[in-house]
């Protein structure tokens, strides 16, 4: 049996900070490893053990090596995290907690997300993975959940893609989110009771919010 942990990743800022990020939900958890346009620079999935050692991170949890993936399996999981990011980025910018871009490549970027084709092509590419067999879950003699093995690279692109049909569908729907600071894209479902979550992590963005706002509030009292 895996060892028991926090859900989320462990992610680094630009600045090498390491943060714990947890969006809510497993298929969101892969698109920090990358994704379209201005977000190809974060790219992290260049080998199939990248891939794998993503899924040991995920809240997944799977031992190193419990997946096998093909090259063909990564650029398919890739191609589906793609498809992800534009679709939950345009809930999220159509959803009740919607917030701008700073920067005119995220602009430019966001702009195309309204495209109806781009949608259905994006939702065919969903389709299509989550028609495949997912991960099988398993149950050990104890009567615990055991890592679900074995397992290839298109039964994980199928349970990303189920786990993202279930939140696009379910009632969480409208709780996508993206980071309240000007300049974080990272995406997530706010799972908080009163449904007011702002940040990606108030380790990062959330306690740079305040430090800016202490800043004002003290050069305001010295005018």
């Amino acid at each position: 049996m895996t060892e028991e942990r926090a859900p989320g990743l462990v992610l680094h800022s630009p600045g090498g900070t390491r943060f714990h990020f947890d969006p809510g939900a497993l298929c969101l958890e892969l698109l920090p490893t990358g994704g379209p346009g201005p977000y190809a620079r974060y790219e992290v999935l260049h080998r199939p053990a990248d891939l794998a050692d993503w899924a040991a991170k995920s809240r997944l949890n799977l031992p190193p090596g419990a997946v096998r993936i093909t090259d063909a399996q990564l650029t398919a999981v890739r191609t589906l995290r793609d498809a992800l990011w534009r679709l939950t980025a345009a809930r999220a910018a159509h959803g009740p907690g919607a917030g701008g871009l700073a920067d005119a490549a995220g602009s430019a970027y966001r702009a195309a997300l309204d495209s109806p084709a781009a949608d259905a092509a994006d939702y065919a590419v969903l389709n299509r993975a989550a028609a495949r067999p997912p991960l099988a879950p398993q149950i050990g003699p104890d009567g615990a959940p055991t890592p679900p093995l074995p397992g290839d690279g298109d039964q994980l692109a199928s349970t990303v893609a189920r786990d993202a049909i279930a939140l696009f569908t379910g009632p969480a729907a409208d709780r996508i989110r993206e980071c309240g600071a000007d300049n974080c894209y990272l995406l997530f479902v706010d799972t908080s009771r009163p449904g007011r979550r702002r940040w990606c992590s108030m380790e990062r963005c959330g306690n740079r919010h305040k430090v800016r706002a202490l800043r004002a509030r003290r050069e305001q009292d010295e005018e």
